[in-house]
């Protein structure tokens, strides 16, 4: 049974459905195709073998014979672990449109079910073509919801992700094309074994950064985030921070420093100096912020530079398992990110909802007024600054674990973000949510029902993997291992 084609189909299948049959009601329709993925994925969970690194549940077969492309999509415990990722984001999502209400929710609804689909081919295609097919396909769908359902600005940042993201993507693709010629084949495992010069590598490595980079956001191609984020409709910043981040670093992982790995070793100390300037720049920025959508974005940045730093610290330890903890609290670090930095998105969401303002200096006395409400977005805001117990402390201290291990000053530096985090986090919590409630604030009602149900999953979700992060972990170091192995021998003679 192909499984992961049919998981993927579904998605497509149900933004079809949506669209075409008018008369039912378009959220329970979007609701019962997400139950369906989630029962396909309760399937393919019970064929899985944790405890292997390999590829399962593979389906292979040529698709372009004259350029042998393949359909190969495959499955192992990174894949799966994104995967239980993505299908949880896409319930709140849509969960949360029985809650905040938009014109045209029928191709609202359907764009995100696409969506759906295509980061799920992302995480399980291993065909380079094949995978550039599921990259694209995740760019309209997002610019589309910014550009329709945006706030007044939509129009400068929807052209703006557009183009970012689109550049990166042609890079990423004449990458792929040279590779592709060269190994005659498009496959990643025949990219993996190629012989590449330092030169091609170097080469080839700045062709998918271009797509990778952006996608992360690593500093200096962030500037197009904060305005997609503080522009876009709830939903479409909770699937921005959740989902689309974490292709580009998942980018890294499964190609460049696999397929390129002397490149990639050359290249760490850059790689690990953009990612501090993420860490520690963007987090200054992030406190000069008083636009509370903009503040979380920006902190959204900055706290993603944790994931790319834990994924190129393997190059600066001769020690495998300091170098195989900072890559697994990386990749626990972009699924808790994803929680931490979405719970926000959508908690503020439902405050804008309410009083229509952005602006921290114009709130006052909320928690007053929405005690159940505070109660949500503080422990979202603890998990975003890494506060034990929750789904942000493990990622964040794994990799600082490793850091201090390889230089101090880096594990420093790590920590100093943490520090300045909580600083931005809290002083806006404190000026927005504590005081006498303003007038405005005085009218609000706490959260409803729905609501509760909709930041409930995302509590669960976040406590969990912060009071036993052993579940991640255990499915996560398999296929770490491998990854890591391949990303540390070289190909061009020199061991590394």
């Amino acid at each position: 049974m192909y499984w992961l084609s049919l998981l993927i189909a579904n998605g497509v299948i149900g933004a079809l459905c949506v669209l075409c049959f008018s008369r039912a009601d378009c959220r329970q329709m979007a609701l019962i195709n997400a139950l369906i993925s989630l029962a396909i994925f309760y399937k393919l969970t019970l064929l899985m073998n944790f405890s292997s690194g390999d590829l399962q549940q593979i389906e292979q077969f040529s698709w372009i014979n004259i350029l042998n492309i393949q359909y190969f999509l495959a499955i192992d415990g990174l894949s799966w672990a994104l995967i239980a990722l993505t299908l949880v984001i896409n319930i709140v999502v849509i969960l949360s449109s029985f809650i905040i209400q938009y014109d045209r929710m029928r191709m609202y609804l359907a764009l995100f079910l696409f969506m759906q689909s295509m980061v799920i081919g992302v995480f399980t295609a291993f065909d380079a073509i094949l995978f550039y097919f599921f990259w694209e396909g995740m760019l309209l769908p997002m610019y589309l919801c910014i550009g329709i359902w945006g706030a007044e600005n939509r129009s400068f940042a929807s052209m703006k992700f557009f183009l970012y993201t689109f550049l990166g993507s042609i890079l990423m693709l004449l990458g792929f094309i040279y590779l592709g010629l060269q190994a005659e084949s498009f496959s990643f495992a025949s990219m993996q074994s190629l012989q590449l010069s330092m030169t091609e590598q170097l080469i080839l490595f700045f062709a998918l950064m271009g797509a990778f980079a952006v996608k992360v956001p690593m500093f200096p191609f962030h500037t197009w985030l904060p305005d997609a984020h503080t522009e876009a409709p709830a939903a479409g910043s909770v699937v921005l921070a959740a989902l689309m981040l974490k292709v580009g670093a998942y980018g890294f992982i499964r190609l460049s420093m696999p397929i390129l790995p002397d490149a990639s070793k050359v290249l760490a100390p850059m790689m690990i100096g953009l990612s501090l300037i993420s860490v520690v720049y963007i987090g200054i920025i992030a406190y000069s912020q008083t636009d509370i959508k903009r503040l979380i974005a920006y902190s959204s940045v900055a706290h993603m530079g944790f994931v790319t730093l834990g994924l190129f610290l393997i190059y600066s330890t001769s020690d495998a398992g300091i170098a195989q903890l900072g890559y697994v609290g990386a990749v626990i670090q972009m699924i808790s990110h994803a929680f931490g930095s979405g719970s926000l998105f959508f908690a503020f969401g439902l405050l804008y909802l309410r009083i229509h303002e952005r602006s921290m200096l114009k709130l006052q006395g909320i928690g007053e007024q929405l005690p159940l409400f505070s109660g949500f977005f503080m422990l979202f805001v603890f998990s975003t600054i890494g506060v034990p117990f929750t789904a942000g402390f493990v990622g964040e201290w794994m990799v600082i674990v490793s850091a201090i291990q390889n230089t101090v000053w880096i594990g420093l530096l790590c920590v100093l973000t943490i520090v300045l985090s909580a600083i931005y986090l809290l002083s806006m919590y404190r000026k927005v949510f504590f005081g006498q409630p303003i007038a405005e604030v005085a009218l609000l009602e706490d959260v409803s029902w729905q609501e509760i149900g909709v930041l409930g999953i995302l509590t669960i979700v976040i406590l969990g993997i912060g009071l036993y992060p052993s579940m991640l972990v255990d499915v996560l170091a398999p296929p770490v291992e491998k990854l890591v192995s391949a990303s540390l021998v070289s190909k061009i003679g020199i061991v590394s």
